[in-house]
């Protein structure tokens, strides 16, 4: 009888303490469910443009190629009556000529519908700059650098390289152009003539719109135009940039020549900030790609047509 006693005193014990277990995780789960609500809304709530007036900054870091999520968020900022102004915050030596047409053009369009002003923090050069004098004032640091007016096309001849290892490269073409420079080959003669021709063309709308924005005479662009960089305080001089300073010296003018609110909340809109469940596991997935573009663009450039500004290491 003792025997049966203890035992279903166990049994009592073991089932309470398995109750107590199911509503710890029935409790777990229903945060967890609220927490994936929140985040939703949350997400929800930016891609509308999120509550009340305020200030979008738009951060464009590292090197600019084309991105269809970048421009879709200048275009739902332009409709968004909640954004009074945008500041474009920039740090970055270039990219390619098609993605700084792409971001100038884009900045255009919102800065048709409301004031859009860009601060270069470090680095504001080549396609950057581009971007910068798409908006209504551009500011910079004494000791920024802005400029690196110019495109650039790179070719690697590797041809005493690949000799030297027995590699030979050939090739089957429809026109003496196709797939030209060759790796193996010194560019010259009619692949070079075509080459500096697409880059020509693309400097000079680069030049144009240069002279166009800053209100420059274009014989003073070209001069400026000679793939030279500056400082923050010498772009004030050559009229590259209107005047020194950060963020908060941008939402002061916004304020005295807009009438824009200072006081207003400046709210991240590109890249769109990481919410909810999902944020660990892309900040995960985001460093993992980080290091392996870095690696990447250690060996190697971008491939095309680039408006890039990067020092070039003496040998």
């Amino acid at each position: 009888m003792t025997d049966l006693s203890a035992e279903s005193a166990h049994q009592i014990a073991a089932t309470r303490k398995l109750r107590r277990s199911r509503r710890i995780w029935r409790v777990l789960f229903f945060v967890a469910m609220a927490a994936a609500v929140l985040a939703i809304v949350g997400r929800f709530s930016l891609e509308q443009g999120g509550p009340g007036e305020r200030i979008a900054r738009v951060t464009i870091n590292g090197t600019i190629t084309s991105d269809h999520e970048r421009v879709k968020t200048l275009q739902r900022l332009a409709e968004d009556d909640g954004v009074k102004a945008v500041i474009v915050a920039i740090n970055s030596p270039g990219g390619t000529t098609a993605g700084g047409e792409e971001l100038y053009e884009s900045l255009g369009a919102l800065r048709a519908k409301k004031p859009v002003v860009s601060v270069i923090n470090e680095l504001g050069a080549s396609a950057a700059y581009m971007a910068a004098i798409g908006t209504d004032r551009i500011y910079a640091r004494r000791l920024s650098i802005v400029g690196s007016i110019g495109v650039l096309y790179q070719h690697v001849n590797a041809g005493k390289l690949l000799s030297t290892i027995g590699v030979d490269l050939d090739k089957v073409q429809t026109g003496p152009l196709k797939a030209e420079p060759d790796l193996d080959e010194p560019l010259e003669g009619e692949a070079r003539a075509s080459l500096q021709s697409l880059v020509n063309d693309s400097f000079e709308w680069f030049v144009d719109i240069v002279s166009e924005r800053r209100g420059i005479p274009r014989p003073q662009t070209l001069v400026l135009s000679d793939g030279r960089i500056v400082t923050g305080r010498q772009g004030l001089d050559f009229k590259l940039i209107d005047a020194i300073g950060g963020e908060a010296e941008a939402i002061a003018w916004l304020e005295s020549d807009r009438s824009i609110k200072a006081d207003l909340p400046v709210v991240d809109a590109f890249p769109r900030p990481d919410t909810g469940l999902g944020s660990i596991t892309r900040w995960l997935g985001q460093s993992a790609a980080q290091m392996v573009r870095s690696s990447v663009d250690e060996a190697m450039s971008l491939d095309g047509l680039v408006s890039l500004w990067h020092a070039q290491p003496s040998m």
